[in-house]
């Protein structure tokens, strides 16, 4: 799914900006179950969590169902693999976002965005506001393809999830920097 979503992202175009181009090593693909500021001191209780829901976790095929074209908060077109909402996805979100909660704070600044560029607005908006406009009822899962709109059709792709992973946001939300990671074991 990984390499779909990298390929997707090339397709882009260029008058877009290549704001983000996804990779396999410092921009990820994936799938935001949970999102919020932490502290440093709190990663070693934060992985021993994840090792814990992803033991535990019977995540079967996932299967991306469209692709998404929605508008960020400054009004710049996003393409997204719109992944479907199974009942054991939902609950997966739900039990990360609970879990992690009382290691969550969303007073996000720019600093603690990992860019090599200063932090867009609707990076800082996304983050302090997931748990508000993001989650629970509002979890729309989905792989961020970048900026622009992709006009590839799509046929429907079934995949398997293999981590839940902690990861350092960067500019855009984009998975920058793995900073621990569990094998779900129970996938199916």
């Amino acid at each position: 799914m990984m390499d779909k979503a990298i390929e997707a992202n090339r397709e882009l175009p260029e008058e877009s900006g290549n704001k983000i181009v996804l990779n396999k090593e410092n921009c990820l693909p994936h799938i935001s179950l949970a999102m919020g500021c932490i502290d440093e001191n709190d990663i070693c209780e934060i992985e021993k969590i994840l090792q814990t829901i992803a033991k535990q976790c019977h995540l079967p095929q996932l299967k991306v169902v469209a692709i998404q074209v929605g508008t960020n908060s400054v009004g710049e077109k996003v393409s997204s693999f719109q992944i479907e909402n199974t009942e054991v996805l939902q609950s997966l979100h739900e039990e990360v976002m609970q879990k992690l909660t009382p290691y969550f704070k969303y007073d996000v600044t720019v600093d603690m965005v990992l860019s090599p560029h200063r932090a867009e607005p609707s990076t800082l908006l996304w983050i302090k506001n997931y748990r508000n406009k993001a989650s629970f009822e509002n979890f729309f899962p989905h792989i961020t393809i970048g900026y622009g709109q992709v006009t590839t059709p799509l046929s429907p792709i079934k995949f398997t999830a293999s981590k839940l992973a902690l990861c350092h946001l960067g500019n855009n939300c984009t998975c920058r920097k793995v900073l621990i990671s569990a094998e779900l074991e129970g996938k199916e």
